[in-house]
């Protein structure tokens, strides 16, 4: 072997052990059960509250046991309100809805008010139990199509920001048309969208449920737009444990009737606790989970899936 070829070839060869040894570590696995919560809301026909005793956990599609269920208190809850800066001038119309939403929200609720733009989440504070203060920080949009980039973007940069230092029930909701105008032209056979994917992944790791409810933007994108951003926002909402609110093609005087349903989610909601066994948990992964219950009547909405360790209590 020339010394040419072995000076190119050894730290070549480094290098390429080094690379593949990144994906080894970063997927070893944990050691010992790993304590993990998952938030979840309640729908109850009846009216009844949750029988804890008959809710039941699947990890990675087995039964699992649960240690702990416990209804969000207002204190508890973090409620991030993400507008979309493209929002068409219309949407002037509804703050007066959203107003009286925040500052209906219970005592002790956390809230911020947010606008998408350019990739980013800006806004004049972070959370705060004010309400009047946070209620006056809405404006109207930009109403300029395309300035947020990408919606989703936008949720992932946000929610991997999320303030750790204060544990608690995570809510987004999210006021855009939801199209995703990096995955091409919207489409029904368009509808798969790594950077939609890379959203709800991130908000699932970060423990956050995502509400959405669609608003046209200033530039039309016609009924193919429509059904391909709310798609991606009912995508996004089941993965998370949240809820889509449906629209069809035509938007609403109102929004009021959406944020009272919000404000029933967020008042409906719990943290189920449970242990990620050391087979089960990488580090850096989610695992899968699925929770329901057998009382009658109600119907759970929760993540698909967690990171394992989550605490958001």
């Amino acid at each position: 072997m020339s010394k040419l070829f072995r000076t190119k070839f050894v730290p070549a060869l480094i290098a390429g052990l080094a690379v593949a040894a990144v994906p080894m570590f970063a997927q070893a696995p944990m050691e010992g059960p790993v304590p993990t919560t998952a938030l979840i809301t309640v729908q109850s026909k009846s009216g009844a509250p949750l029988d804890p005793s008959l809710v039941r956990l699947q990890i990675n599609r087995h039964d699992a046991p649960i240690t702990s269920v416990t209804q969000v208190t207002p204190a508890a809850a973090q409620v991030a309100i993400l507008i979309d800066e493209g929002l068409r001038f219309t949407f002037s119309s509804q703050l007066g809805d959203f107003t009286d939403f925040i500052n209906s929200l219970p005592a002790g609720t956390k809230v911020m008010v947010g606008y998408m733009q350019n990739g980013t989440v800006r806004a004049a504070s972070g959370f705060s139990s004010d309400h009047a203060a946070v209620a006056a920080q809405l404006r109207i949009p930009m109403s300029i199509a395309g300035v947020d980039a990408s919606p989703y973007f936008c949720l992932s940069e946000f929610v991997k920001r999320w303030p750790s230092n204060e544990p608690g029930a995570r809510f987004v909701l999210m006021i855009t048309n939801g199209i995703d105008p990096y995955n091409g032209r919207p489409s029904i056979m368009n509808q798969d969208s790594p950077y939609v994917q890379t959203a709800q992944e991130d908000a699932q790791r970060a423990g956050v449920a995502v509400y959405s409810i669609y608003y046209g933007q200033s530039y039309p994108r016609g009924a193919m737009g429509s059904f391909s951003g709310q798609s991606y926002l009912q995508q996004v909402a089941e993965a998370t444990g949240g809820q889509s609110f449906y629209q069809g093609t035509i938007t609403p005087p109102s929004l009021s009737p959406y944020l009272r349903e919000f404000t029933k989610s967020i008042a409906e909601s719990y943290t189920v606790s449970f242990n990620v066994s050391s087979a089960g948990a990488k580090r850096d992964t989610l695992t899968q989970i699925k929770v329901s219950s057998k009382q009658p009547g109600v119907k759970i909405h929760g993540p698909q899936s967690v990171h394992p360790g989550l605490d958001l209590q």
